[in-house]
């Protein structure tokens, strides 16, 4: 008999405990009957599978909340209870093919910058008992198993920084089961059988908590592009299923993460302190100023070119509202890392976009960043 289903995440992440654990367990706290999380730690990193032991533990783990919300200070501890189990793919393989077979229903990822990187040792199909390197290595194996066992398909519900990742992540894996080799009916079961979901996350967590647990910002965000046969394992206020994923994906990238390189520019061109963050700069009359000039003459105005003033609207308000966080420390130099590249995906792009609406923006400031 296969075990009740469950949830199966792979990545151990403070992020992915703040953010789809946390809603999980909210989810619970609502009366909504939501299968157990079971998380799977997919490196060696001995940091994170000490966190394994904190994911066992009955009572749970602590999700702290800190932040402003509509002005005032809020603050609440969340007892996270929805993961049942963790699992290092390392030393648990048997016990979680297993679960992908009998009783996984949806896929859970979140597994860094490099997350669908696949070495050339998973290019080839493992050997019996071999566990393989990497996430779409593991990934593979694990949904073969489950097609070989004639069971139905699962929904993929990644959460990486990748433009349409659920998209990305299903070529990754069809083409790494076409380069091992694999029947074509377990090709056309994933493309047909299997959801795959694109998805965006959107909420900053600033620490990890011991062994397991983080501190969070109040503000979150899972925007879940509709397709056909998506089915959610649970409903959230801040789950939004959209036809438009592009919208949400626009406003993060050219207004939050775009003000953040705004800011982090003007520092490194003024000379300013090596551990200042945002929320100092921000706590600056000046810089504020400039950042909410920048914000109603220049985006808001690009973004209402494609008819998305109101969004812009609300949207730098909340963004604001993040950058002065009394609880959050960001320091500029860690987002001034890779800064031209960032500049040209956040800035630059922004500027490629507004051109496109066929209107005519100024936006000098922009321009001239975006140049530099």
């Amino acid at each position: 008999m296969s075990e009740a289903a469950v949830i199966l995440q792979f990545g151990t992440s403070r992020f992915l405990q703040a953010h789809v654990d946390l809603f999980a367990e909210e989810a619970r706290a609502a009366g909504q009957a939501v299968p157990p999380i079971v998380i799977v730690q997919t490196t060696r990193d001995p940091e994170r599978a000490r966190r394994l032991a904190g994911f066992a533990d009955p009572a749970g783990f602590p999700v702290i909340l800190r932040g402003l919300r509509d002005g005032a200070r809020h603050e609440r501890t969340v007892q996270v209870r929805s993961v049942r189990e963790g699992l290092s793919a390392a030393g648990d393989w048997d016990r979680l093919v297993d679960l992908a077979v009998g009783a996984a229903t949806h896929i859970v990822s979140n597994t860094g910058d490099s997350g669908y990187a696949i070495p050339d040792a998973d290019r080839t199909p493992p050997v019996h008992g071999q566990v393989p390197a990497s996430f779409c290595g593991m990934l593979t194996e694990l949904l073969y198993r489950r097609w070989q066992a004639g069971r139905a398909g699962v929904t993929l519900l990644p959460c990486e920084l990748v433009v349409r990742n659920g998209d990305v992540l299903r070529a990754a894996i069809r083409g790494l089961a076409r380069d091992q080799g694999r029947e074509a009916a377990f090709l056309d079961w994933l493309k047909g059988e299997c959801v795959w979901a694109n998805t965006l996350v959107d909420r900053i967590v600033s620490e990890p908590l011991h062994p397991a647990g983080a501190v969070a910002e109040p503000y979150a965000l899972w925007a879940i592009e509709r397709q056909p046969g998506l089915d959610l394992p649970f409903t959230h206020p801040d789950i939004v299923l959209t036809d438009d994923l592009a919208r949400y994906e626009r406003l993060k990238l050219h207004i939050l993460n775009l003000g953040h390189s705004w800011l982090a520019a003007r520092w490194h061109d003024g000379g300013g302190a090596a551990d200042l963050t945002v929320r100092e700069a921000l706590a600056d009359a000046d810089t504020r100023t400039a950042l909410e000039r920048v914000m109603a003459q220049e985006v808001r105005p690009g973004f209402a070119a494609h008819g998305m003033a109101d969004e812009a609207h609300a949207y730098i308000a909340t963004t604001l509202e993040r950058f002065a966080n009394p609880f959050l420390d960001h320091r500029l130099s860690d987002i001034f890392q890779g800064h031209a590249a960032k500049i040209d995906k956040r800035v630059s792009g922004f500027v490629r976009w507004v051109d496109t609406s066929g209107e005519t923006v100024a936006m000098l400031e922009l321009r001239a960043l975006a140049e530099q």
